[in-house]
């Protein structure tokens, strides 16, 4: 840290920290179809995110620092649970995946390859399905 790093205010120590991951709002049940149509061309990732929670946080913040993918490689969903919770119903019904939260799945050809939840998501795993 140096002498004038004292100085920034809050905003200005976040705006650094903010990794630009290519997101794509999942916020309708009917994306979903969507959703499969394209896991037949390239991986497709849902990350379920709790913004109550602070274990939810630290996870996200921990993915977003270590994702390196870009969309040509793999399609990123963010589903906001507390305002989607419908949708997170029916991933887990279609998907035949348990909720969990924090939650990444992913999916390849239609079905779900890969799910893991709280510490156990990583994003340095997604490479694996490209």
């Amino acid at each position: 840290m140096g002498l004038f790093d004292m100085f920034k205010s809050p905003r200005d120590a976040a705006k650094e920290e903010i990794v630009e991951t290519p997101w794509h709002v999942l916020g309708k049940i009917e994306q979903l179809d969507d959703l499969v149509a394209q896991s037949k061309t390239k991986p497709v990732a849902i990350f379920k995110h709790s913004t109550r929670c602070g274990v939810s946080r630290g996870v996200l913040k921990m993915f977003e620092k270590n994702y390196s993918l870009n969309d040509d490689q793999l399609k990123l969903y963010f589903l906001d649970l507390l305002q989607n919770r419908d949708i997170s119903n029916e991933i887990a019904t279609r998907f035949k995946v348990n909720h969990e939260s924090p939650q990444l799945i992913v999916i390849k050809d239609g079905v779900v390859v890969h799910h893991d939840s709280h510490n156990g998501i990583d994003a340095a795993d997604l490479t694996k399905f490209i």
